[in-house]
């Protein structure tokens, strides 16, 4: 037993040894990781952002409603005061009110020009309803427009939210798929490296072998040094992401994905788990990947 020990302690500076401290592999291990983290943390910024954006869009829709009013110019004023009537004695709508010309040639300005003749135009007339927290009964006040103003239709904006939902979710799947490819990248990457520097050393393997060294404790040796490598360059990675995100241009608009692309609050903790997530990857591939090529060397 003595014997052994004196034989793994001898044993032990070289297998430090059989994992080249520079070259390829490095290089490739350290490279690999800080590119596969710096896209991590864009992937992860894109799905947060779009999430935030289509939850802000979908309340605001939520919470108002538009009744258009479709009449004769004659009726337009009677048919109006009759819908205005019928929003104040329903219960959950906070607020409702008419728009003005000008309001509406704001809202129809990005699609026609800010030049559009409005009073031309048989346009219909628009009413802002705010509803309030309990919200209303849109099928009872349908009814109740359809009696009192026959030329009113309430549109709730359901079709307007169902694909704003639609859309975060798919893009939100994307980003997951992103992150997934990115991970599984990282990991053949890694096992390329390791492998290389295992050819690259069979005669150093053998020797260890003699002198009785296992395969555990040589594969711990490339584990312990490929680890280290992929959590360095994640972290660079995800520190060269994340001044990349404070160095974005500012968007001009509240509403556009500029405003809200990135992290928010707590969110800004989120990165730090990339270059844990890399080193665990890296531990499973390269022990994996040692092991598997240790005994195929003989």
């Amino acid at each position: 037993m003595s014997a052994r020990r004196d034989r793994r302690r001898q044993a032990i500076p070289a297998a430090a040894r059989v994992v080249p401290p520079s070259g390829f592999t490095a290089r490739l291990t350290l490279f690999s990781a800080a590119t596969m983290a710096f896209l991590a943390v864009f992937a992860l910024a894109m799905s947060m952002a779009t999430g935030r954006i289509a939850d802000r869009w979908s309340d605001e829709l939520a919470r108002t409603a538009t009744v258009r009013i479709s009449a004769p110019a004659a009726q337009m004023a009677a048919q109006t005061a009759a819908v205005l009537a019928v929003l104040d004695a329903t219960p959950g709508v906070a607020s409702a009110r008419a728009l003005t010309a000008d309001e509406m040639q704001v809202l129809l300005g990005p699609w026609f020009g800010p030049d559009l003749p409005l009073a031309s135009l048989p346009l219909p007339q628009l009413v802002e309803v705010v509803e309030a927290p309990a919200g209303i009964d849109a099928e009872g006040l349908r009814l109740r427009l359809s009696a009192e103003a026959p030329g009113a239709v309430l549109d709730d904006h359901a079709r307007w939210r169902r694909p704003l939902v639609e859309a975060a979710a798919r893009l939100r799947l994307l980003a997951m798929v992103s992150l997934a490819l990115i991970t599984v990248t990282t990991a053949a990457m890694i096992v390329l490296a390791a492998q290389a520097a295992l050819a690259a050393n069979v005669q150093v393997i053998r020797v260890l072998r003699l002198v009785g060294a296992r395969d555990q404790f040589i594969a711990r040796a490339f584990v312990r040094r490929f680890t280290l490598r992929a959590l360095v360059g994640a972290a660079a990675g995800v520190a060269a992401g994340l001044v990349a995100l404070f160095v974005l241009p500012a968007a001009s608009t509240a509403d556009s994905l500029m405003a809200d692309f990135g992290f928010s609050g707590a969110q800004w903790l989120a990165p730090l788990a990339i270059p844990l997530l890399a080193g665990l990857v890296a531990w499973g591939a390269t022990r994996a990947s040692a092991l598997t090529m240790l005994r195929g060397i003989r």
